[in-house]
Formats: structure tokens, C-alpha cells, sequence
């Protein structure tokens, strides 16, 4: 029997040929011209009709919104407030009070076609609506309407549906409001950085002027921070500057290109305008600034928040920071310096920095941090940056590679014959006929801070080993210096956040958190994903950091002993363990990191002169001759830990002679 013929398509009383009648095989299934552009054009009209709906559907918001955003509140551990950011960094001008240079710059780098399209870009909207439902980068493509539109009326997301909605609310404020206007309200919701909502607020933060004396060479170098301040900025790092200045040639050539500037009005701006130094709010003045920045470091790591999102406000912010901790150790800072340090008599006690960080080793909490002398006059923080050398304190890391990728052979009671050999305890069990006399153990070296031993226990266990541990420790791999003779010296830079945080594992059973400083974050009181508490992990056996602890805490006593405060720590309960830099270091920089009483606490010091990429010599810092200023830290960490006033060497209150155990 014959398969059945398919009926013919019937549309209300339409007869639609199609299948074609007359034809046969494949060619039946071949829309004819007409049926194909009346399906096109019914599409078309359906997609019209859709477009109608959703315009008239979509309203514009109220613009001030945004104007009524809080500022980002700061809390410490206890509840209490810590400090308020904000609110919205912003001053409104009018266009008047905006110089032409400006209006060019930004148009030439933002949206070229500004006066004559109708507000938006059919073809950036779409490819960033395509990239984001594809789980791709976020991009770029809008027009200034748009972005005004995303400024004012909408949030940040990065959604189709937003990205929708901006489109549609962009083409009705284009028939709304004259272009002059959109461009106005552009330059004073615009992002610049530092802190800075508008062209005005960004003209004051990047060159201390108001936006109306803005010259053409300067407005270029402020359009280019339109971009992303965050990359743009030319005070920022990792490349910052020279973007800074390639778009900013960029932006001027282009304003030629575009008729907005002659050749020879180009010609004159061959310099680059470098902005001040950035200045910090006052209310983040003295060691605030220090603890936000922190706090705000850890909180665009763990949630993908941007420097923008928070200046936006309307954050609550619960931190880790203990009130007490903070102002014990400023205190501690202020009085070593002020008693120990004279630099308007000696020149080798000038340009002395600072740097501090307390963690508790159980949990990662970052308790307490010493930044600097101010967050609003020194701004880089001290206690989280690198690039200070940490010398004998790294020596830790180095037996505790030993004792864990040793198999057995390497133990404290290990050492170097005067040959350079590796003597075991199997070499100098008694009875053995290898017994080695005079041989200075592992404990020892680390205790008296012996280079030779520590350079050959090095090779031994392999440097790669090293690294391996410092690194599960918590110290950051980019922190690490290369990997020659002088790597288990201590030639690596990590911060003093790190330190103490690294420093915990050999009091904590082998067990280390990644250090953390943000217990919550809420946004109109919903709280944002992403604080849990960090885990713990193993960082090397308990054994190993038993052992290693053991040879810290002599370490401990014998320099508390050397500088007079025996009898002090002697009286407390509790354990102290402690490692640091030695009188024989090489290095421009001084630490000791020291545990007591459940918190482990680094403090470096060294020399940095405003302009100098290199840091200054330690030698005679402090007038004690040889020691390369190493005795500071070790007076700052005491006098923090115990609540008392450092005394002068060699006069504890037991006496000049005092004996470690």
C-alpha cells in the first residue's frame, strides 16, 4: 500500500503550499520565494511587536537611587564600629563647568559616534549578552548612554537580562533627554578610582584642581581611567603606568583623528601629566587605612568584588581585628622608636619603616597589623607587602624540609662534621664505631643561626623541597626568591602577615589556615557568599613541627636573654617560641617572629627612602653597633606581647647576667 500523502499546510482559510504541489523528492520541501519572505516578514513583525511591548514595558528607574547609597561600615572583631568609608565620593558639575578638552578626550575614547547614534549598540549588546550566557569575560561595547544608564539606574551585574534592560532604558532616555544632559550626568557618575565618582572628584584626587582647569593633556590621561582605574592608574603596580601612558598617547592621537584636536595642538602634550601621590581619606588615618586595605584585599579575593563596587558604599564589613591587639602594637612601635631610635642625631636611625601582623595560629584570624606610621602619610601597608628580605628567619623552613623529606636519617641531633658530612644519628650512635666528636647539631644551628649548616642542609634535602614546604607553610610562592646557594639564607620577601602566619604551623601541630581578616560581608542587609571560614590543612607531619618548635623556643629564650628580658618572660605561663634575623645576616632588613599565648606575631624593620627603589643599610640602626638593628623587632614583639616598656640591653630586671634555660 502507497504511503499517504501529507496534507497540504492550511493557515485560516490560506492555502500555503508546502509541501510544493507538482514537485517530487527533496525539491517538495523547498519553500517557494514567496512563502519564504512571508514567513520572513510575519518573524520580522512578531519581533517588532515583541520589541514594542518591552519598550513600552520597561521604565527608568529612579536616578536617585544611587545618590542615596550609605557609606561601607567597618566593624571590629568585638562589633563595635571600626570606621565608615563614604558615603559616594561624588561632586556634581554642569557641562559649563566641564573645559571642551574633556568632553573630547572621553568621546574620542569612549564612543566616537556619542551625538549622532540613538544611545545604544545593537552589536556590543549583543556580543556581551552572547558572553556572558556563554560563561565567558564580561565586555565592553557600550556607548556612554549606556554606561550612564548602568551608572545611574542599574546595578553592576553582569546579566543578559541587564544588559537587556540597559538597552531598552538607554533608547528611551535618548528621546528623553538631550545629549548634553547624558553626557553630563556621564562625567559625574563615571567611575575614575581613588575613591572618585565624577570628573570633578576625580580631577581634585588625581591632581589636587578642579575639573574647569583640566588641560587637554591631563583630561586625556583621566578618560583613559574610564577603562578600569584599577589597571590605569599610574600609581598602581604590575604594569599600571605603562598602560597608563600608552592610552593616554592613544586617546590624544585619536582626538586628532577625529577632528577634535589639530596636529599641532597634539604636539604639545609630548609629557606625561604624572598625578600626585593618592591620598587617602582622613577618616582612614593612623593605622585604619592599614586594616581596610587588608580587609579589602581579602574581600575582592573571596567574593570578586572590585576597588568600584566597594567605593559604591552600603557595605557592612565584619572583621577579624581586635581593638586592644591594634593599639597594643602601635604602642609597642611608638615607644621602641621613640626610645631606641634618635634620627635627627644619627643618619643611619632616618627613613626607618615598620611592619607588623599578628595571626592566631588556630584558626588564621589575622588579630593586629602595624602598617606604617599613618595609612594617610605612608601608604604602602608594612604588615602585607613584599619585597623585605626575611633572612635567618626563613632557617625554620629549611630544617623543617630536613625533617620531613629526611626518611628518617635527619633528626635535631644530625649535623656537619668539619669536613662538611652529613652526620646521622646511626653515625654517632655509641657502640657504632662511627662516633663523631664535636659535631654541631641541627638544633644548635638553628638556635645560634649558623649560615655554612643551613647552606649545606639546603643541598641535602634539595631546595625544591624547601620551597615546597614554605609554600604549604602559607608563604606565598611569589614571595620566594630563586633558588641558589643563598635561597635557605632567607634572600625570599614575604609579608609579615605571611610570616606570622606560617610561623603557627610549628605551634600547631603541622596544621596551618590560610590567614583571613573578613568573617562576614552584607550588602542592603544580605549577606554575600563567600566568608565561610578557611579551612585547615596540613602543612608537614606533627612530628616535624614538634621538632622544630622545640629548637625555636631555645632560639626564644637565648635572645631574650641576650637583650636583657629573661626575667620578664620567665614569670609568664604560657610557651614562647620565636625565630629571626641575625647579627650575621647580610640582609638590609631585621625580623623576629615570635608565639606566645596563642598568637604568632612578625615584625620586620628595615630602611626605604621615598624615591629609592632599593632599601637602605641596617648597620648601627638603633647606635648598637654590628647587630644591623636586629635587636628592634625583637624589642617591639616584647614589648607587645608583655605590656611593659622595653628596657636597655644588657639591664633586665634580673640583671645584665641572666641565663636562658
Amino acid at each position: 500500500m502507497a504511503p499517504r500523502a501529507k496534507r497540504p499546510i492550511r493557515l485560516r482559510g490560506f492555502r500555503v503550499d508546502y509541501p510544493r504541489k507538482g514537485r517530487s523528492n527533496w525539491r517538495r520541501w523547498i519553500p517557494s520565494w514567496r512563502l519564504a519572505s512571508g514567513v520572513f516578514l510575519l518573524g520580522c513583525g512578531a519581533l517588532a511587536g515583541l520589541f514594542v511591548v518591552v519598550y513600552v514595558s520597561v521604565d527608568i528607574p529612579d536616578e536617585n537611587d544611587e545618590a542615596r547609597r550609605e557609606g561601607t561600615i567597618y566593624y571590629w572583631s568585638d562589633g563595635t564600629q571600626l570606621v565608615s568609608v563614604g558615603a559616594v565620593n561624588r561632586q556634581n558639575v554642569t557641562l559649563d563647568e566641564i573645559p571642551d578638552s574633556v568632553e573630547h578626550a572621553v568621546i574620542a575614547a569612549e564612543n566616537e559616534t556619542f551625538y549622532s547614534d540613538p544611545g545604544v549598540s545593537a552589536k556590543g549588546i549583543l556580543r556581551a549578552a552572547v558572553s556572558v550566557v556563554g560563561g565567558g569575560e564580561t565586555q565592553g561595547g557600550s556607548t556612554i548612554t549606556q554606561q550612564y544608564v548602568k551608572n545611574t539606574y542599574l546595578t553592576q551585574e553582569q546579566s543578559a537580562k541587564r544588559k537587556a534592560k540597559e538597552f531598552f532604558i538607554s533608547l528611551k532616555l535618548n528621546n528623553r533627554k538631550t545629549k548634553e544632559e547624558i553626557l553630563q550626568g556621564y562625567l559625574n557618575t563615571s567611575w575614575f578610582g581613588r575613591g572618585a565618582y565624577g570628573v570633578q572628584a576625580a580631577a581634585q584626587a588625581y591632581y589636587g584642581i578642579p575639573a574647569k582647569d583640566l588641560d587637554p593633556s591631563r583630561a586625556a590621561l583621566l578618560a583613559a581611567l574610564l577603562k578600569g582605574a584599577e589597571q590605569y592608574d599610574p600609581a598602581g603596580g604590575g604594569g599600571n603606568h605603562a598602560r597608563a601612558v600608552d592610552r593616554w598617547k592613544w586617546i590624544l592621537d585619536r582626538q586628532v583623528e577625529t577632528g577634535a584636536m589639530t596636529k599641532a595642538e597634539r604636539a604639545a602634550y609630548r609629557t606625561f601629566p604624572e598625578p600626585r601621590a593618592a591620598v587617602k581619606p582622613t577618616s582612614l588615618g593612623g593605622q585604619r587605612g592599614y586594616l581596610v586595605d587588608i580587609a579589602n584585599k581579602y574581600i575582592k579575593k573571596r567574593s570578586g568584588l572590585t576597588d568600584k563596587d566597594l567605593a559604591r558604599g552600603g557595605y557592612r564589613v565584619h572583621t577579624t581585628f581586635d581593638k586592644a591587639k591594634v593599639r597594643e602594637l602601635e604602642r609597642a612601635v611608638r615607644s621602641v622608636r621613640e626610645r631606641d631610635l634618635d634620627p635627627k642625631k644619627r643618619p643611619q636611625d632616618r627613613y626607618v619603616e615598620v611592619g607588623a601582623a599578628s595571626v592566631r595560629p588556630d584558626d588564621g584570624a589575622v588579630v593586629a597589623v602595624y602598617g606604617g606610621e599613618d595609612a594617610i602619610k605612608h601608604f604602602a601597608n608594612n604588615a602585607d607587602t613584599s619585597g623585605v628580605p626575611v633572612g635567618s628567619a626563613f632557617k625554620p623552613f629549611v630544617l623543617a624540609a630536613a625533617l620531613q623529606h629526611g626518611d628518617g636519617r635527619i633528626t635535631l641531633t644530625s649535623g656537619y662534621d668539619s669536613t662538611g658530612r652529613l652526620v646521622t644519628d646511626a653515625a654517632v650512635r655509641p657502640g657504632s664505631g662511627a662516633e663523631v666528636a664535636g659535631h654541631t647539631t641541627l638544633f644548635q644551628a638553628l638556635v645560634a643561626s649558623a649560615n655554612v649548616t643551613f647552606v649545606e642542609l639546603g643541598k641535602e634535602v634539595g631546595l625544591g623541597k624547601v620551597k615546597e614546604l614554605a609554600v604549604a607553610a602559607g608563604l606565598h610562592e611569589k614571595s620566594l626568591a630563586r633558588l641558589d646557594k643563598s635561597f635557605p639564607l632567607g634572600t625570599s620577601t614575604p609579608s609579615a602577615v605571611r610570616m606570622a602566619s606560617a610561623y603557627g604551623s610549628f605551634d600547631n601541630g603541622g596544621m596551618r589556615t590560610e590567614p583571613y581578616s573578613v568573617t562576614g560581608l552584607s550588602l542592603d542587609g544580605k549577606a554575600v557568599k563567600g566568608f565561610d571560614r578557611p579551612e585547615k590543612e596540613r602543612a608537614m607531619a606533627a612530628t616535624v613541627a614538634r621538632d622544630v618548635n622545640s629548637a625555636l623556643v631555645s632560639s626564644a629564650w637565648r635572645r631574650l636573654a641576650e637583650d636583657g628580658r629573661f626575667g620578664v618572660f620567665a614569670r609568664r605561663t604560657g610557651d614562647v617560641s620565636a625565630g629571626s634575623t641575625d647579627a650575621g645576616d647580610r640582609m638590609k632588613s631585621a625580623w623576629y617572629v615570635g608565639h606566645t599565648e596563642d598568637l604568632t606575631t612578625a615584625v620586620t624593620v628595615f630602611r626605604n627612602k621615598p624615591g629609592t627603589p632599593q632599601l637602605l643599610g641596617m648597620h648601627d640602626v638603633g647606635g648598637r653597633k654590628k647587630d644591623r638593628g636586629n635587636v628592634l623587632p625583637l624589642r617591639i614583639w616584647s614589648e607587645y606581647v608583655t605590656g611593659r616598656a622595653a628596657l636597655p640591653p644588657g639591664k633586665g630586671q634580673d640583671g645584665p647576667t641572666a641565663k636562658a634555660p
